[in-house]
């Protein structure tokens, strides 16, 4: 649906989503670490839907931006991670889990919600196709762009947040040699990304996911 519009088009339907994807992904991480005893993001002004505060140039812009321009149809990015320091919490490995679990959860609470907007558009379709297409696209847009972060950011590489659940549950040892990984983690995303093998590992997993989102909006 989305290879009938241009360029501009494209980029207009899809910014605001990805900024927003990003965004609240990181604040969710921030406003659980505040709820178990780590104030770091607030103190530093990172508990806001400013995306100002966010976004970082290389990933929040330039490689979503590249990859929209590519066609590749796979789209994805990253803010500034939010400040997390795990020696405020009580027990640090469990809720170190919980907090980078939290990033994952609002995304897909978000893709629930642009469903709801693009379901909007398709109940107005018949009535004005200038107010209901916008809401269309901009929700399935919504909607790609949530799904593919919370399952990129569930695989299992440091530091993604699928790393930091794993460590809640590995032994104390291995989790600290698991995480000796993280210098090397975006080196491995660009290497499946470049050989394609991340699109193979999340092809499935995303296909069905929007099948059921797609779904709840109507389309």
């Amino acid at each position: 649906m989305m290879d009938e519009l241009t360029l501009l088009q494209r980029i207009v339907v899809w910014i605001l989503p990805v900024i927003f994807a990003i965004t609240v992904h990181e604040v969710a991480h921030g406003w659980v670490a505040k709820k178990y005893g780590d104030n770091t993001a607030a103190m530093l002004g990172r508990l806001t839907l400013n995306p100002v505060k966010h976004i970082d140039m290389f990933g929040t812009i330039i490689i979503p931006g590249l990859l929209l321009i590519s066609g590749t149809g796979f789209i994805f990015g990253w803010a500034k991670p939010v400040p997390v320091d795990a020696r405020n919490f009580k027990n640090p490995l469990r809720d170190m889990a919980i907090v980078a679990l939290a990033g994952p959860v609002a995304n897909l609470l978000m893709a629930v919600a642009w469903a709801l907007i693009a379901r909007l558009g398709v109940a107005m379709h018949s009535q004005s196709e200038a107010v209901s297409l916008p809401l269309i696209y901009t929700g399935i847009a919504g909607i790609s762009i949530n799904l593919v972060l919370a399952l990129l950011n569930l695989l299992p590489i440091p530091p993604l947040d699928g790393s930091r659940i794993l460590t809640g549950i590995l032994p104390r040892y291995w989790a600290w040699q698991y995480n000796r990984l993280e210098r090397f983690g975006f080196i491995i995303l660009l290497v499946l990304l470049y050989t394609r093998v991340l699109n193979l590992i999340l092809e499935y997993p995303l296909y069905f996911a929007q099948q059921v989102f797609f779904s709840i909006a109507g389309l």
